[in-house]
């Protein structure tokens, strides 16, 4: 690795941002609640994209072992995957904790989770993913371009 290429982080920053928010969005429900947004609608709805978001995280990490690269973002890429759930997005992980944090939002019916989780994604993208990106860049070049031009970074 030369001087010009970007660093990745060494802390795993998306878990704790998504802990945090899930954290904070109860804490906020407790002083300063909303109100309830609770059913067997938002129940089934929630229960049904608890599976979807799993299913997906799953599969980004089936997909990211079976291309024998690396799941952890802290280490070294050894190949640009841009098959299974990354043929839709590029952050099928980030997404997967996104969607599980709505999803705690539905199916406790606080409000609170969907900001949490906006917030999650926000932090996420501006701290975590530029810098995966810069680095993806630096490390794959034009096929890295490529995949940003035809792929999008959320959904």
């Amino acid at each position: 690795m030369n001087a010009y290429r970007s660093k990745l982080l060494i802390f795993p920053w998306p878990p704790l941002f998504y802990g945090l928010a899930i954290l904070g969005a109860l804490v906020l429900d407790r002083f300063t609640p909303l109100p309830c947004i609770c059913g067997p609608v938002t129940w089934v709805a929630g229960g049904l994209l608890a599976v979807g978001a799993m299913l997906l995280g799953l599969w980004a990490a089936k997909t990211l072992v079976d291309c024998e690269t690396k799941i952890t973002t802290y280490r070294d890429a050894n190949h640009l995957v841009t098959r299974g759930p990354f043929r839709y997005t590029r952050n099928p992980t980030y997404l997967s904790y996104t969607l599980l944090t709505v999803t705690f939002g539905l199916l406790t019916g606080n409000l609170w989770f969907f900001a949490a989780a906006a917030v999650a994604a926000i932090l996420t993208t501006a701290i975590v993913i530029h810098r995966e990106e810069m680095y993806l860049l630096s490390r794959f070049g034009f096929e890295f371009e490529h995949y940003c031009k035809r792929t999008r970074r959320w959904v």
